[in-house]
């Protein structure tokens, strides 16, 4: 293993954030059989903590959201866990050049929003994103009933208790809604079950120029990998004091 330091720069021209979307491949990326390529999409202060008060927007930068804004561009769905929604109270997805991008391609102006709900919370209600009516929501659970809509076209997918996974939700997604490439952006819950069941194709990782200590909540929650998770580094970089680090899982990563 080299010893030697690469200078992170600057070397070459800036890009645009659609730039790294269009190198990772994903507006052409076709999914596996049984599950769609998974992108995921975290930020995390330079200690790893994954919010400040709670939420991770403390932490994001404008060129942070475009990255964010970009990949979901480019994705079918979108899988974020309940709690995420609620906290982070999830809105408008794109902006409308992307929304007009997606159209000429054939898309639907936004991706479909997925989210595993296990005790299926009433709080979903009030998240803004259900009551947009251009949005489509697919609602993972095992419990009875129905997800809330108060406008948005809300799908709810029930499963058996004991059934209700990622690997599972990724198979539906796959087979059942044609999705071939998904982004999800955690929360770290969800994010440490994805890589535990070898299901991250990507990891796109912003480090924010922040240290926030205290006990919250790190990028990753969950019990220790052991042995941790390898990855590869594909690509860095930087806007301002934020790094952007573009990882694969290591096994793929040569």
């Amino acid at each position: 293993m080299s010893t030697a330091l690469q200078p992170l720069g600057p070397a070459g021209p800036s890009q645009t954030a659609a730039d790294l979307v269009t190198r990772m491949g994903l507006w052409d990326h076709g999914g596996h059989a049984d599950r769609p390529r998974v992108v995921v999409a975290m930020i995390g202060s330079a200690d790893g903590r994954a919010t400040v008060d709670g939420r991770a927007g403390g932490l994001g930068s404008p060129a942070d959201r475009s990255v964010l804004r970009e990949l979901r561009a480019a994705a079918d769905a979108l899988l974020v866990g309940s709690a995420t929604l609620l906290t982070e109270r999830y809105a408008t997805l794109l902006d409308p050049s992307q929304q007009a991008a997606r159209v000429a391609r054939g898309l639907p102006p936004e991706p479909l929003m997925a989210t595993i709900s296990r005790a299926l919370d009433p709080g979903l209600a009030r998240v803004p994103l259900f009551a947009e009516p251009s949005q489509r929501l697919i609602v993972y659970t095992a419990a009875e009933g129905d997800a809330p809509s108060r406008g948005a076209d809300v799908t709810t997918h029930h499963f058996p208790v004991g059934e209700l996974n990622a690997r599972a939700c990724l198979r539906h997604l796959r087979t059942q809604a044609g999705v071939r490439v998904l982004v999800s952006e955690g929360g770290p819950t969800l994010l440490r079950e994805l890589v535990a069941e070898g299901l991250v194709d990507d990891l796109v990782l912003t480090i924010a120029p922040a240290l926030v200590a205290g006990t919250g909540r790190s990028v990753v929650n969950g019990p220790v990998f052991d042995p941790p998770q390898a990855l590869a580094l594909r690509e860095v970089l930087r806007s301002e004091d934020h790094l952007f680090l573009h990882y694969v899982p290591a096994a793929t990563g040569s």
